[in-house]
């Protein structure tokens, strides 16, 4: 039998060649994760990764989205959203409102604790606290948060409906007023960042804004059998359009995401949105699509939900620059709290240097 194969070399080929990961020659994060880049599975991903943000963080025009689900914040990672934020890494924030009220507990001066190696979630539940996998919120945390927002509500006087980035904006600005700290919406604040919350009913943020809404509208004889009949002036689309004029304005778009779910569906849909408006209204608007992604999540695709989507699935949408025409895509399947401190550090180095 002839074997027809022809042998090639790697380098003649242009073949990127790896090399073994040598810790005495690192002595700084970027060069810790520049050299995993050149070794193999998710640690070239993360290499890959860094050089993507990088590159990203960079362009000038570029408006840079960062999508965050999942329970961060309790996880004690806000400081680093907090610090994309205020290195210019970050221009639009879209994320799930439990990880924003997370978040406040936090800046308004609240703990989160470690739970016990025995603990019973009966017990935890009779004593207030909530069990979030191996981290408690305490309701009196969140309970002193609904004073807190309740206050800012009644202060603003807005005659418009709220929506979830004005309501951000206005609690950051107590944040900033407050001066105890850093915090997610308060660095938001501060640099003009919007911060999208597109479900925003399912999160204590929401439910305190309608507890707020019934407690000023009720009757004033004390009955609320009629209290969910209050409902607050509020309108997600104001979040929507103000998030396509954004994008639609942009030179280039780059997202950075954290997890799955509803902020990274909102977040990307973008595209498609301005591609059905431009049709179905017969103008003409520019063609959307992210050039730079980065993606952090351990979700597989093949379990078929948008959390483990693959941006070359994207693609098909139109939500994204093939890497064919000068997309920049890079996904690592990892936890977010093992590998999001060492990117982000490296990633500080980078723009430093």
């Amino acid at each position: 039998m002839t074997d027809h194969r022809s042998f090639h070399d790697g380098c003649q080929d242009g073949l990127k060649a790896l090399h073994s990961l040598d810790l005495d020659q690192v002595h700084t994060f970027k060069g810790l994760v520049q050299a995993m880049g050149r070794t193999a599975f998710g640690g070239r991903r993360l290499g890959e990764a860094l050089e993507v943000l990088t590159e990203m963080a960079r362009t000038p025009g570029c408006f840079k989205v960062m999508s965050i689900s999942g329970a961060m914040t309790v996880a004690k990672q806000g400081k680093i959203v907090s610090d994309l934020i205020d290195r210019g890494v970050v221009d639009a924030i879209v994320a799930t409102g439990a990880l924003v009220t997370h978040g406040l507990t936090e800046s308004f001066g609240n703990v989160h604790y470690a739970v016990p190696h025995d603990a019973n979630d009966e017990e935890l539940f009779d004593k207030g606290y909530n069990r979030i996998y191996d981290t408690l919120e305490m309701e009196a945390n969140l309970n002193d948060l609904a004073e807190i927002i309740a206050g800012i509500m009644d202060r603003q006087q807005r005659s418009e409906p709220w929506c979830s980035s004005a309501i951000c904006r206005a609690i950051g600005e107590e944040l900033d007023r407050r001066d105890e700290g850093p915090g997610i919406l308060r660095s938001a604040y501060r640099r003009g960042v919007p911060v999208y919350i597109p479900a925003f009913t399912d999160s204590e943020m929401g439910l305190d804004l309608a507890t707020w809404a019934m407690a000023r509208k009720r009757g004033t004889d004390g009955e609320a059998a009629d209290c969910f009949n209050h409902v607050p002036s509020y309108n997600p689309f104001l979040d929507l359009q103000d998030y396509a004029q954004r994008a639609i304005a942009a030179d280039t778009l780059g997202i950075f995401t954290i997890g799955g779910g509803v902020p990274r569906n909102w977040a990307q849909q973008v595209g498609p949105y301005a591609d059905i408006t431009a049709r179905r209204l017969g103008i003409s608007l520019p063609e959307i699509k992210f050039k730079y992604a980065v993606r952090i999540c351990p979700e597989p695709d093949h379990w078929g939900g948008l959390s483990g989507c693959s941006y070359s699935e994207g693609v098909s949408w139109g939500k994204f620059i093939p890497q064919s025409e000068g997309g920049r895509h890079s996904e690592v399947h990892a936890d977010a709290t093992t590998v999001l401190p060492l990117l982000a550090k490296a990633l500080f180095e980078n723009l430093e240097s």
